[in-house]
């Protein structure tokens, strides 16, 4: 198969030799998702940059991280990632899947990271997922004629190298101090400078440990705080349960559609989503929280269905842990709102890398310890705050991992039939085994859940602030 003809013309004038590097087959016998297969050869990737100047074109590679203070210091302007749609219209008109890793494409202004010329050869995006570009240093170099040649990469390997929860505690203290100027006090809660918690959030934690409750005990709870009423009747009378009548109070929601385990755990998702206020500023082209929430928890809902009784984790829990799964998200704006907007600009212009480790790069800590910091301290079951902790862990094996690794799976899944951003990666067949899980029961579960999107989507808007 020829590489796109916008390429093969562009490498032809310039008369550049090449070869085409097929996208070999995985396990499955399908090929290799075009995000892993370009990290794990690490190869050439293009970003498209942009301000009120006009665009620029930023050449590194899968196996770093584009460093984008790095390119406006270079370039000394205030450029961001192009936003997704405008990518995808510059795609169309040439005809390409991807942004190819070549400089000169559209005429645009070009830096490429100098660790590229490092190599003997190179293999590039071509534009195709199906295949790459396969260049030595001399033909690469040629292309890089009017390129500027800088340092605006950071090697990936060390940042995704997770430290182990032990050492949670004091990376958050050290990340709070070293970006707020704060003095570290003795408690994690006050450093953190976060709210407490709601009192209802706090009565269903404490209905959760008490082997007495019945419906009544959270019907009432639940009825004493009316948004939050209203969110679970709302949930419980969306098309997606499709159940028969009208909802008519918290009981009915409870009794007749989605069960005591499933509305308590609900109700704290809710309460302590309400917690922190949702941040006004994002990543281009993420979903917002509340509808990361509701797919991966409907999607982790469909997961445990399919696994056999036997071999279930909890419902209520893996339940919970997808709604929460991203509070961490909420909690890195709130106590770090300088470096917020920081961490969304590098997002956007590292759509290969996942945020995890774009937030240990600027701020030495993640999304997934604070989380799972705070359930501890909130007194959350444990089930929660490993859950949360370890998401992006998949080789955890602590006692809850069942936990993280459902929640990693859901993302992953979503991730893979293009819901949300961020790079699609394959999903470790041993993972599957620890969970006593069919992967196409599990590919069968996302699929209905897309299938779902209306109604899901119906369902994020009623918890999102007016």
């Amino acid at each position: 198969m020829p590489v796109p003809t916008s390429v093969e013309s562009l490498l032809n004038d310039q008369n550049i030799r090449y070869d085409i590097a097929a996208t070999p087959v995985g396990a499955d016998n399908q090929p290799l998702w075009h995000d892993q297969h370009l990290r794990n050869v690490g190869a050439a990737k293009s970003v498209l940059l942009e301000d009120s100047r006009g665009r620029v074109l930023a050449v590194v590679g899968a196996d770093t991280l584009l460093d984008l203070n790095a390119v406006n210091r270079q370039m000394e302007r205030e450029l961001r990632a192009t936003g997704l749609e405008d990518v995808r219209q510059f795609c169309d008109s040439h005809s390409l899947q991807s942004v190819p890793a070549l400089p000169k494409l559209a005429n645009l202004p070009t830096l490429v990271d100098r660790r590229l010329l490092d190599r003997e050869s190179l293999l590039l995006d071509s534009g195709d997922d199906e295949q790459l570009l396969h260049l030595d240093r001399k033909d690469f170099q040629q292309v890089l004629e009017d390129a500027i040649i800088c340092d605006i990469a950071v090697p990936l390997a060390p940042l995704e190298q997770d430290s182990g929860a032990a050492n949670d505690s004091e990376q958050i203290l050290g990340a709070v101090k070293n970006f707020t100027q704060l003095r570290m006090q003795q408690r994690l809660e006050e450093t953190l400078e976060l709210p407490p918690l709601s009192e209802t959030a706090q009565r269903i934690i404490n209905l959760r440990v008490d082997p007495e409750a019945d419906i009544s005990d959270l019907a009432e709870i639940v009825e004493t705080d009316p948004s939050l009423s209203a969110q679970v009747v709302s949930w419980a009378a969306s098309p997606y349960y499709s159940a028969p009548g009208k909802i008519k109070s918290i009981h009915d929601a409870i009794v007749r559609v989605l069960g005591f385990d499933m509305v308590l755990n609900l109700a704290l998702g809710l309460a302590l989503g309400r917690t922190l206020q949702l941040p006004k500023d994002g990543p281009d082209g993420y979903l917002n929280y509340w509808q990361e929430a509701v797919y991966t928890a409907a999607t982790i809902e469909g997961l445990v269905t399919v696994i056999p009784r036997e071999e279930r984790p909890g419902f209520g829990m893996a339940y919970l842990a997808g709604l929460l799964h991203n509070f961490g998200y909420l909690i890195l704006a709130e106590v770090f709102p300088p470096y917020f907007s920081q961490y969304c600009r590098l997002a956007e212009a590292n759509p290969h890398v996942m945020p995890q480790t774009i937030e240990r790069h600027l701020l030495g800590v993640t999304r997934d310890q604070l989380a799972g910091t705070l359930m501890s301290l909130w007194s959350m079951p444990e089930e929660i705050s490993q859950g949360l902790r370890h998401q992006n862990n998949p080789g955890y094996q602590g006692e809850h991992a069942r936990y993280a690794k459902l929640v990693f799976v859901a993302k992953r899944l979503l991730l893979q039939e293009g819901v949300g951003r961020g790079p699609k990666l394959a999903i470790p067949d041993e993972i599957f085994t620890e969970l006593s899980l069919d992967p196409e029961k599990a590919r069968a579960t996302v699929a209905n859940v897309i299938e779902s999107a209306a109604e899901l989507d119906h369902i994020a808007l009623q918890l999102s602030p007016a």
